[in-house]
């Protein structure tokens, strides 16, 4: 399996000036190379990434940059291209790709060679072809067998730098169970973050004190004066304090989905489209804070490594359509409670909707409707659940919702 381990740069001085330059450098290489792509008629990206070398010869600087990171600028440049083709055809407004200014670049790439992580008098240093041993904190060892691919140099808007290592496990993913016997269906929300078919309700992330330092840094910034040194070095604390709230929600919906992926043979979530939310006249804001696209994602990357189904289902109906009898009831956004008119069955207002993404999720994987399921997913006459706050989420799931599973 292919895996991404991403570590802390500790950069001396003048590594971060060699580092920023080599940034500067393939910013200039993308820019001429786009300019290449407008005036030719249809250009391709092998003939362009052959013209490397002849065009050492007259940018001299070039040679002080690695061969493959400057042929990993011209793949990426048009990689860029490809995409936007892509989403054109499928009837997106797409433009063109854009000249990037100084600072709008903020990663090159060292693919196959030119890089090394190895031990130095006892420290982690990473070493970077052209720009020497660069301290690194490697907070954990790669796997034995592993083979590095690649490496991905950024900075942040903080101005720290990092390093994402790219390597293959040597390890295949485990076969996916033929007869899934804990099967789960979330749906997601704002005031719960997730509530699931076995009853675990886990709240959202209070970032509330995250956000009060945000604006604070924000309101400061608001009146210094636009591009002058103190109002640089104030952008680079409000970097800092988006960076909080990033690495705290991305920490959260790492150990969530994990706990999911590990506990469950099938996990179906609902596919939410969140461009179109955020389009919403109303909660933007907090639909945006929520991630769920992130989360979607995390899962099913997670549930591909511990061998588990994975199901993204539409999740339009899912809140009115009775998880019993499937009779759909009008329910505003403050009723939170469902109750048939038709059957009867009464239960949460989100449980309900997960019980329906679980049966969606069975019928995407041709396992069957809800009635040729497992009796363990068959909807419970008690639907009572138990609620968990999101910073009880530790490593290997909730305290709360391990003695759940265990119980069971």
């Amino acid at each position: 399996m292919n895996c991404t381990y991403r570590f802390r740069l500790n950069p001396t001085p003048e590594q971060k000036e060699r580092l920023a330059w080599t940034l500067d450098t393939c910013r200039q290489v993308r820019n001429h190379f786009l300019h290449r792509m407008n005036r030719l008629e249809d250009p391709s990206y092998t003939p362009e990434q052959n013209r490397l070398p002849k065009l050492k010869k007259w940018w001299t600087d070039l040679q002080s940059v690695h061969s493959k990171v400057l042929q990993m600028v011209v793949r990426r440049l048009y990689k860029d291209r490809s995409n936007l083709a892509k989403k054109a055809k499928k009837g997106s407004n797409v433009g063109k790709l854009k000249w990037k200014g100084v600072g709008d670049y903020y990663s090159f790439t060292y693919n196959q060679t030119g890089f090394e992580l190895k031990k130095t008098s006892g420290r982690d240093r990473l070493h970077l072809s052209k720009i020497g041993d660069v301290p690194v904190v490697a907070h954990r060892d790669l796997p034995d067998d592993a083979t590095t691919t690649g490496v991905v140099v950024k900075r942040e808007a903080t101005g720290r730098w990092y390093a994402s290592l790219q390597f293959d496990t040597g390890v295949e993913a485990p076969p996916k169970p033929d007869n899934p016997e804990q099967c789960v269906g979330i749906d997601v929300g704002i005031l719960k973050y997730t509530h699931d078919t076995d009853g675990h309700a886990v709240g959202s992330l209070d970032l509330s004190a995250e956000q009060e330092r945000l604006e604070h840094e924000q309101r400061v910034l608001s009146r210094k004066e636009h591009g002058s040194t103190n109002y640089r070095e104030q952008q680079r604390k409000v970097a800092r304090r988006h960076a909080d709230i990033k690495r705290k929600r991305r920490d959260f919906l790492h150990k969530l989905s994990r706990w999911y992926a590990e506990t469950y043979d099938l996990v179906a979530v609902e596919k939410l489209d969140a461009k179109n939310m955020m389009e919403l006249p109303s909660n933007s804001h907090n639909r945006a804070s929520a991630a769920w696209a992130t989360f979607r994602t995390l899962l099913k990357w997670k549930c591909k490594r511990e061998g588990t189904h994975f199901a993204e289902v539409e999740p339009a109906g899912t809140t009115k359509e009775c998880a019993a009898c499937g009779v759909e009831t009008e329910k505003p956004l403050w009723v939170r409670d469902h109750s048939c008119p038709a059957c009867g069955f009464e239960a949460d207002r989100d449980e309900n909707a997960a019980w329906n993404v679980l049966h969606r999720g069975f019928g995407q994987l041709g396992m069957g409707c809800a009635e040729s399921t497992p009796s363990e997913t068959a909807v419970p006459t008690d639907t009572s659940f138990q609620q968990v706050s999101a910073n009880r989420v530790v490593e290997q799931g909730s305290p709360a919702l391990t003695e759940r599973v265990s119980a069971n």
